[in-house]
């Protein structure tokens, strides 16, 4: 939003200098977010006359000037500029005049000198020799009411300042001049000048059949026929200047008026060519498949969701967004239909985006606008037209005014002290009730509150909060004490059984691996391939079509991560990563932390692709295996011993995967990428990975202080058949529920034998058996153990294997 300041100070003109009025409107909750001089500074510019223009003897592309600057004699100028003719108003910058700097950064002095052998005594100036504007095809062309002699400064205007505010998206009743004049006249105190809109006669009495059959898309819709308008009429020049420095350039005269209103009201207002128009106007919601083809020469497709403004053989407007070009004005228009419509923030909310472009109409009515008013500037349009575009037989018809579902104010209560309190300064009920009276702002007051019914502008003023806003920024930030926090420092000491995410970062990091950072929404085809999820979390506007669905797993980030880095030739790749995951519950509720019906947990996963360790003076090593990652996660859970459990899962190789179990809760998985995705993914050899429940890994055991033995502990080795099923987990478990478990201080298998085929019987064995040779390492804490008792142990461990596995010793 930019405007230039005198236009503001003809609304409301406090005492203030431009940057004291900056800063006001900024601390009352309007950034300021740049001030810019309308022209740069330069001196002895006047407006100047040309009498007479007669080609230079010497020169065939100069003229030489006979220019009237109200001194009485006239000047002898010689200037090369192609539009230099007698008649004509200009800039002229008299002997010792400092224009802005060239190029070179200094300012240009203007002389006494000869051209060609003839004397010129000033200059003649362009546009971009003032710094008003780039065009230097020609000399600035004043209009003719000016004096010669006149400062062009004062002339026009030139000591302006263009206000360039930011503003949030809740103060839509900012968007224009006299909504800033207005929150001034509040701030300041200032008195606010309203300008009164006098009826414009009607000298005909037609009307343009209008139907409004979607009250939820337009709550108000003002309309008149004006007829025998001059289309081609030029656009005041201090119109035109004021729509430059609002940063809107002249178009013709009926949209300039347009425009306008605009941002003089903020009010976005359309103008039909009322010949064009077939029948009379419906305001509806489009239907699939119209299509309509704008001002800016888009033809968009529409469908239910978008309102439009129709007559009865086709589309002619985006309610609310921009007009269309069938029903625009031209040179050649005679008659129009001044339209002015409260469409429903809603309605218009986010449509024009869709379109892929963005105009000022929808930039206004997406925030709210005055539906109160719609009449009333219709008016203060049709006297515009009249006076600009106006003929003798220009006659104006009634307002047409429909009010379908004009929005209804619903009352807001402030508790003065809860205002106090979260503002934190002492408020009294007169103090807030005087900012309403400031704001104009309509109350009724009860014991400690005050009930304010919101004006049809102020489509912010909704809820307690946005009234303790009000009475903050009107009394002045700037007001509030700076009191320090006063609050008890209590240390927190974290838990020693738990441990910080940022030590399994740590950890992971010694065990070799890079951490990423990647996005929580994935390819659907992830959740569906590599974690079995049918039914993942779907964004209902996703960035990018590749990204529509919220993950389950972290593998499939991993894995692209991996493919990125093989595709430039890495060899080797171990990276992990801790992020949250989205699985469907619908146990979970709502809370400041949860979604109702998505369980968000923490997971960590690490994926190892390549050699298990960097290549050393051994030589080349293989890929790492699931050994490999067996280990790391045993070393990242350790001290705490988890068990390793057979299973399946959809991106895992069937026969290499294990679920992780850790105190008899299953915490996730490890294992090998399946080979159907190897295979998809292009790689010579699967990665392996494992993906565990963070809250688990956090987890650990306090260490318990235990003496020394200083017995000396002993070994006993044992083989043992068993059939080929038996894993190790069972052998151990088996070994450490012997009777005499009190003794065993520690048990290792290290060795596996299979006898070859046919070779079974040879060896004491069938098949489908194999020998497992397990070390036993006994120890008491109070004596020396005696062979008696070191071989009861074995025989305990020996038959407990026996009843638990089946297993005989090996002969």
């Amino acid at each position: 939003m930019q405007f230039p300041e005198s236009w503001l100070r003809e609304f409301c003109n406090p005492p203030l200098s431009t940057r004291q009025l900056a800063d006001t409107l900024t601390m009352g909750g309007f950034e300021v977010e740049e001030l810019r001089p309308v022209a740069p500074p330069f001196t002895q510019v006047v407006v100047g006359e040309i009498k007479h223009a007669e080609p230079h003897p010497n020169a065939d592309r100069l003229r030489v000037c006979q220019v009237d600057v109200g001194q009485g004699a006239l000047l002898n100028i010689v200037c090369g500029a192609p539009n230099a003719r007698a008649g004509i108003k200009v800039p002229c910058a008299l002997l010792g005049a400092e224009l802005p700097p060239g190029d070179d950064g200094n300012p240009f002095v203007i002389k006494l000198g000869k051209l060609r052998g003839v004397e010129s005594q000033g200059m003649l100036c362009s546009a971009r020799e003032l710094g008003l504007a780039d065009d230097h095809s020609g000399l600035l062309e004043l209009p003719s009411e000016l004096s010669p002699g006149q400062d062009i400064r004062v002339a026009l205007d030139l000591d302006d300042t263009v206000f360039t505010l930011k503003l949030t998206p809740n103060l839509g009743h900012g968007l224009s001049v006299y909504g800033i004049a207005r929150e001034v006249s509040a701030l300041t105190g200032a008195p606010l000048v309203t300008p009164a809109h006098p009826p414009v006669a009607a000298g005909v009495s037609d009307v343009l059949p209008v139907k409004v059959s979607a009250p939820d898309l337009c709550g108000r819709f003002s309309g008149r026929v004006i007829r025998h308008v001059n289309t081609r009429a030029a656009t005041p020049a201090w119109m035109v200047d004021r729509l430059a420095r609002c940063g809107q350039r002249s178009v013709t005269a009926l949209v300039d008026i347009s425009n306008y209103v605009m941002f003089e009201y903020g009010r976005p207002t359309h103008i039909f060519d009322l010949d064009k128009i077939h029948g009379g106007l419906q305001i509806r919601w489009g239907r699939a498949g119209e299509q309509l083809t704008l001002l800016n020469g888009n033809t968009v497709t529409l469908d239910e969701t978008v309102g439009v403004i129709a007559d009865e053989r086709e589309v002619e407007s985006l309610a609310g967004i921009m007009g269309g070009d069938a029903t625009a004005v031209s040179d050649d228009t005679q008659n129009v239909y001044v339209e002015a419509a409260f469409w429903w923030p809603d309605a218009v909310a986010g449509r024009s985006r869709r379109y892929n472009f963005a105009t000022d109409a929808g930039h206004r009515f997406e925030r709210g606008v005055d539906p109160d008013l719609t009449a009333a500037h219709i008016e203060r349009i049709s006297r515009l037209i009249l006076d600009i575009c106006g003929t003798p037989q220009t006659v104006c018809g009634p307002i047409d005014d429909q009010q379908p579902n004009l929005p209804a104010p619903t009352p807001v209560t402030l508790r003065v002290a809860r205002a106090a309190k979260v503002i934190g300064m002492p408020l009294t009920q007169a103090q807030c009730a005087q900012v309403f009276r400031r704001l104009g702002l309509a109350f009724t007051e009860g014991g400690g509150t005050l009930t304010v019914v919101p004006p049809a502008y102020r489509f912010d003023l909704r809820i307690e909060e946005d009234l303790i806003e009000e009475v903050a920024r009107i009394t002045g930030y700037q007001q509030l004490p700076e009191t320090a926090p006063l609050a008890p420092i209590v240390p927190r000491v974290p838990s020693e059984s738990r441990r910080s995410p940022f030590d399994v970062r740590r950890a992971l990091a010694v065990l070799g691996y890079l951490e990423t950072i990647n996005f929580s929404f994935v390819e659907e085809g992830w959740e569906r391939d590599l974690a079995g999820n049918t039914d993942p979390v779907r964004l209902l506007n996703p960035i990018a079509s590749q990204m529509s669905v919220m993950r389950s797993s972290l593998l499939g980030s991993l894995l692209q991560i991996v493919k990125h880095n093989t595709d430039r030739r890495a060899s080797r790749v171990r990276v992990f990563e801790i992020g949250r995951v989205f699985l469907r519950d619908a146990s979970v509720k709502t809370t400041d932390t949860s979604v109702q019906g998505v369980d968000q947990p923490l997971h960590v996963a690490g994926i190892s692709y390549g050699p298990a360790s960097r290549q050393g003076w051994e030589g080349h090593q293989g890929p790492a295996d699931f050994y490999d990652i067996k280990g790391d996660v045993e070393a990242l859970l350790g001290p705490r011993q988890a068990v390793f459990e057979r299973a399946e899962h959809p991106a895992l190789h069937p026969g290499r995967c294990a679920r992780v179990v850790l105190d008899g809760r299953a915490i996730g998985f490890v294992g090998e990428l399946h080979p159907r995705w190897r295979q998809a993914w292009e790689w010579p050899h699967a990665p392996v990975m494992f993906e565990l429940a963070l809250d688990a890994v956090l987890q650990r055991t306090l260490p318990a202080a235990r003496t020394v033995s200083r017995q000396q502990p002993a070994e006993r080795d044992i083989a043992v058949v068993v059939k080929e099923g038996v894993t190790h987990a069972q052998l151990m478990q088996a070994v450490r529920a012997a009777s005499t478990s009190e003794l065993l201080r520690g048990a290792a298998l290290f060795d596996i034998y299979r006898p070859k085929a046919g070779a079974e019987h040879a060896a004491g064995m069938a098949a489908g058996e194999k020998s497992l040779a397990v070390r036993l390492v006994l120890g008491s804490e109070g004596e020396t153990l005696t062979d008696e008792r070191i071989d009861a142990a074995v025989k305990a461990v020996v038959e407990r294997l026996q009843g638990d596995l089946g297993a005989r010793l090996r002969g």
